[in-house]
């Protein structure tokens, strides 16, 4: 026992009868004692009447005395000790401050059970104390814990917690006397929204009264950034709003503004004002995304002197943008067959989405007809490669005349150029009205080749370089056909602009014969220009091939599978990357690593064993270089990093592959590491959600740590019968037998003298 053995006493029958035979002779002495008082009331003398009563009265308590036998018995008794459960709050919003400028809610904690310790002492024979730190684990903790070591619990779930206590009651030779819970109330899990019909009838299931104590005073100043609701994707070039939910306490009439960034560069920013001191205001944007991908953006609210929380004011997450259709722009120099084909296979793709222009006339054309009686309109130029350029995925420019000042597209070059480095892609395809063949000034600078003298008209084979052997735009074999086999079976294609391919082109087709500087004139070209991708065709023939194909009943479709190729190339379709990089998760927790896996492979797609993989972890803040690490690739080209104690904040992810010398490719992520977790989203101190569950339970609220424990409810531990006990009779004594004997004599002569029989 808890407590040592004390003798006690108590009264009990030592009857040999059962206890029914007990009650039926009790209750047969009554029913006689009632008739017997019934014959004598209508005796007239009052005094009479009532001594006769009193007389058998006695009489029946004499006979229920020897009936029942009464003894004392002498017992050992001790008390055991019950449980009361000290619950302290252990997630790190109690690291905020109790007021401005005070110690943290964890040290406040502390100094109340050192001052509560002598009442704790003193009720030591009756209860054992037990302190419980929750995070919302159980687990022990200690005063001085309480002082050295920050609290740093990812979140507050005091159901939960409650729950788990009541749990292992069961494994316990312990009972719960009461619970005492010293929390700041900010819970951020089942009881968020406050105590709901069911969360109150499982507290008052608990059955053990529990006491709740807020620790920290309200009144703090923070500005927090509350909740973002956005969308999981966006379509590329398409509006998207985003609601930010602004929490400010203690700023009354503060005007403001909330600022949303991508990776750094502000994309939007609105207006906010509080008009109370606890106001929330929903701060909305609206954007349209420019690229595919995952980015990172971050949403922030200035730091103001005072606040209790400064990390709050921001917010980072993830967007990933897809596309919807691929916006297409075609323009044609003129009618033809290249233009005809072309324009006929991007209308059926249920995928692209195809604006189209061809010259039917030019500013050199006879000018007498008046243009009122013409259907044609203009060309706008303007609208589309000024005002309309971004909105497009890949622009196609196919054998146009440069020359013609009244459709010359010269002077939107650098509408073009911010164009392409920005992301956007463009395919330039030759003719007889462009490179060498016309006064060729656009677009010079932004192509992968260069003009080198007039076009070769004689029909010839495309030839597929080593590189276009490997590169996904010409890879147009299918089954049992390799790529080289199915560029082998196609017809010739009518004439050639010659071109030299620039430094840092990659030509994938050339000309079998015809040479340019010694080497091979360039077919098909591409490169890279800032962020977006250029190819070059030389050639308007390309329709043969599928004017060919088709007549010759084939069931190859190899000019569809060629540009489809070098449509989604061009626009970056995730699955002709011959790399791949991901977070493990768009966003990360405060302390958490950032795992980043990546896919290595060659440009004919076959994972690269052993791989030298760089990834980088870039602050899209300001591009610094955060961590590094090099790993080698995994037999299927896989390789997985993980960085550790990241700092808060948006982060690029750069991975870069290599095999020895060669550059397998490169590519980016997203991450954001959160600032706060739900724990250090709010400074504020839920009291009321406290109160509540005090009240639900049958214990105390103290909204402060000055208390008392006698003012928490407790339930007394039981009493246990322990050792032998030793029972000594009442009964037997010779006077009880003589008083019995003198009440009864003494109503039986009374009743004579009254004249009763």
């Amino acid at each position: 026992m808890d407590a040592a053995p004390v003798d006690t006493w108590k009264l009990v029958s030592l009857s040999a009868l059962p206890a029914l035979a007990l009650w039926a002779l009790g209750a047969a002495l009554v029913v006689a004692a009632a008739l017997a008082c019934f014959g004598v009331r209508r005796e007239p003398v009052a005094g009479r009447k009532w001594a006769l009563w009193g007389l058998r009265a006695l009489a029946l308590g004499c006979a229920l005395f020897f009936l029942l036998e009464p003894g004392l018995r002498r017992v050992q008794v001790a008390r055991v000790k019950n449980r009361v459960a000290v619950l302290i709050d252990r997630s790190a919003s109690m690291t905020f401050p109790t007021a401005v400028g005070e110690a943290s809610r964890s040290k406040a904690v502390a100094e109340a059970l050192t001052t509560l310790a002598p009442q704790l002492e003193a009720l030591k024979d009756r209860f054992a104390f037990e302190l419980l730190g929750f995070d919302p684990e159980l687990s022990p903790v200690g005063v001085q814990a309480l002082e050295a070591e920050p609290a740093r619990g990812g979140r507050t779930d005091l159901l939960s917690t409650l729950r788990s206590l009541k749990a292992s009651e069961g494994t316990s030779a312990r009972k719960l006397s009461g619970v005492i819970v010293f929390s700041d109330g900010a819970d951020n899990g089942a009881l968020a929204g406050g105590l709901d019909g069911r969360a109150t009838s499982l507290l008052r299931a608990f059955d053990v009264p529990i006491s709740t104590v807020a620790v920290g005073e309200g009144g703090l100043k923070d500005l927090a950034i509350d909740a973002v609701k956005v969308d999981d994707f966006a379509f590329v070039r398409n509006s998207i709003s985003a609601e930010v939910e602004v929490h400010a306490r203690g700023f009354k009439g503060l005007s403001t503004q909330a600022v949303l960034r991508r990776e750094g560069r502000v994309v939007a920013s609105t207006p906010l004002s509080f008009s109370s001191d606890d106001d929330v205001q929903v701060a909305k944007f609206s954007f349209a995304p420019d690229q595919t991908g995952r980015f990172v953006y971050t949403v922030s609210v200035p730091v103001y002197p005072g606040e209790a929380v400064a990390e709050n004011n921001a917010k980072a997450f993830t967007l990933k943008v897809i596309r919807d259709r691929v916006r297409v722009l075609l323009v044609a120099g003129r009618p033809s067959w290249d233009e005809r084909f072309l324009r006929g296979l991007l209308k059926q793709d249920a995928n692209v989405e195809l604006i189209s222009f061809y010259i039917l006339r030019g500013s050199n054309d006879d000018m007498t007809v008046n243009q009122d009686e013409l259907s044609l309109i203009p060309f706008p130029r303007n609208e589309i490669f000024r005002e309309k350029v971004n909105t497009f995925d890949l622009i196609a420019i196919l054998n146009f005349n440069n020359d013609d000042p009244g459709i010359s597209l010269g002077e939107y070059e650098d509408s073009i150029k911010a164009y392409l480095l920005n992301g956007g892609a463009l395919a330039f395809v030759g003719g007889d009205r462009t490179f060498a063949d016309a006064r060729w000034t656009s677009f010079s600078e932004l192509l992968p080749v260069a003009a080198a003298g007039p076009s070769d008209s004689g029909p010839f084979k495309a030839r597929l370089t080593p590189e276009g052997a490997r590169h996904p735009i010409t890879a147009i074999g299918t089954g049992s056909q390799s790529t080289e086999a199915a560029w082998d079976a196609l017809p010739p294609v009518p004439g050639l602009n010659t071109v030299r391919a620039r430094p840092g082109a990659t030509v994938l087709l050339d000309h079998p014969f015809a040479m340019v500087d010694g080497k091979s004139a360039p077919v098909l070209s591409i490169w890279e220009y800032g962020r977006g991708r250029v190819m070059a065709l030389t050639t308007d023939g390309s329709w043969a091939w599928a004017f060919t194909s088709h007549a010759g009943g084939a069931p190859s479709r190899v000019y569809e599978r060629l540009w489809s190729n070098a449509v989604r190339w061009l626009v970056r379709d995730p699955e002709l990357t011959a790399m791949s990089v991901a977070a493990d998760s768009p966003s990360v927790e405060p302390g958490k690593p950032v795992g980043v896996g990546v896919v290595a492979r060659s440009s004919d797609f076959q994972p690269v064993a052993g791989a030298q993989v760089t990834v980088e972890l870039i602050s899209a803040d300001d591009g610094a270089v955060v961590a590094q690490q090099t790993v080698g690739a995994g037999p299927d080209g896989t390789a997985h990093v993980e960085f550790q104690g990241a700092p808060a904040g948006p982060y690029k992810i750069v991975a870069r592959a290599r095999q020895g010398e060669t550059v397998l490719g490169e590519m980016s992520d997203a991450v954001a590491v959160r600032a706060t977790g739900p724990e250090l989203a709010d400074a504020r101190v839920n009291g009321e959600l406290l109160e509540a569950i005090a009240k639900a339970t049958g214990g105390a609220f103290f909204d402060s740590t000055a208390f008392s424990i006698a003012d928490v409810p407790l339930r007394e531990p039981p009493l246990v019968e322990v050792g032998r006990s030793r029972d000594q009779p009442l009964w037997d004594r010779w006077y009880w037998l003589v008083l019995m004997v003198a009440i009864m004599g003494s109503e039986w002569a009374l009743r004579r003298r009254f004249g009763y029989i």
